[in-house]
């Protein structure tokens, strides 16, 4: 039925509304659960090095402790995101308060920049003042907890924000994993200090401050990118593959695929062939929502037009 044409908006896996907010509502819990798993562990990392600290007087432990309650904090913005995102649309904000998640994302990356900030203030004026550092065991223990304290929730970030779509958990997420490397950069600063090596201690917390810099520059990308509606187009790719496969399906005219928090909306037109009556334009449509259910993860709506 060309010249006219025939919307439908569907929703993936379900025809129930309810089915599609209780996916909504598991993604956000799973990622509330991911951050106080890795709250805790954080905090717990963060307070032994600071205890350390005080006994050492290391600034390449005090630059990774400073990291790693940047790191822990950064859970409480992610974390109000994720409630804002069960709240349902409203008049105003027709799409629903998923956005926040990467308002989330954009903060944890300002988070990450202040750090390094703090970091390379405080090596700098180590370096012009280097000072001995004392018990370097329990430094070297310290930055090994780090290490492991920081790969756990990296762990738990990563895996679940992938999982639900999370950018901003992912991103929190390859931030810690980048903050487990310092932490095994403290060991050199332990060594360096064992060989009476004054200068490695600043010298190290300057490495991490690069480290984190340059995590910064990553991250943001990664979340404004997501701010600008940006998507994998290997995504864009396979829908357009499966709603050809869609009979009378001639020429996918146009896709948009779009992030709201960690999930995916889809808005396509199709043109089909003349021959093609109002019901089986409506079944066609219904076609293409399963096509899209298998082949776009995360996507929770679409709305078809067939011409």
């Amino acid at each position: 039925m060309k010249g006219n044409s025939f919307g439908h908006s569907i929703r993936p896996h379900s025809h129930d509304p309810a089915d599609r907010v209780d996916d909504a509502l598991a993604g956000s819990r799973a990622g509330l659960r991911a951050l106080w798993i890795s709250l805790l562990v954080l905090g717990a990392t963060a307070a032994l090095q600071a205890a350390v600290v005080v006994v050492s007087g290391s600034v390449a432990l005090l630059s990774d402790s400073i990291h790693n309650v940047a790191d822990a904090l950064t859970a409480v913005p992610v974390g109000i995101a994720f409630l804002l995102g069960r709240r349902v649309a409203t008049k105003r904000l027709t799409y629903g308060f998923g956005r926040a998640e990467d308002l989330a994302g954009l903060v944890v990356v300002l988070v990450i920049a202040g750090s390094a900030v703090a970091a390379g203030v405080a090596s700098v004026r180590r370096l012009a003042d280097p000072v001995e550092i004392g018990n370097l065991w329990l430094v070297a223990v310290a930055a090994l907890v780090g290490f492991a304290g920081n790969e756990a929730a990296a762990q738990v970030r990563i895996r679940t924000g992938r999982r639900i779509g999370s950018a901003a958990l992912v991103a929190d997420g390859v931030h810690a994993r980048a903050d487990a490397l310092t932490s095994l950069a403290v060991l050199l600063a332990a060594g360096g200090s064992a060989l009476n090596w004054r200068w490695a201690d600043p010298a190290v917390g300057l490495l991490i401050t690069v480290t984190i810099a340059a995590l910064t520059w990553t991250a943001g990308r990664q979340v404004l990118a997501r701010l600008m509606d940006a998507v994998d187009p290997e995504l864009v790719d396979r829908a357009e593959a499966a709603l050809l496969a869609v009979d009378h399906v001639t020429a996918v005219e146009r896709i948009r695929l779009r992030w709201i928090g960690h999930t995916l909306h889809a808005e396509v037109d199709l043109a089909v062939a003349d021959v093609l009556t109002r019901q089986q334009a409506h079944q066609l449509a219904h076609e293409a929502e399963h096509r899209l259910q298998h082949a776009v993860p995360r996507l929770t709506t679409a709305t078809v037009h067939a011409y």
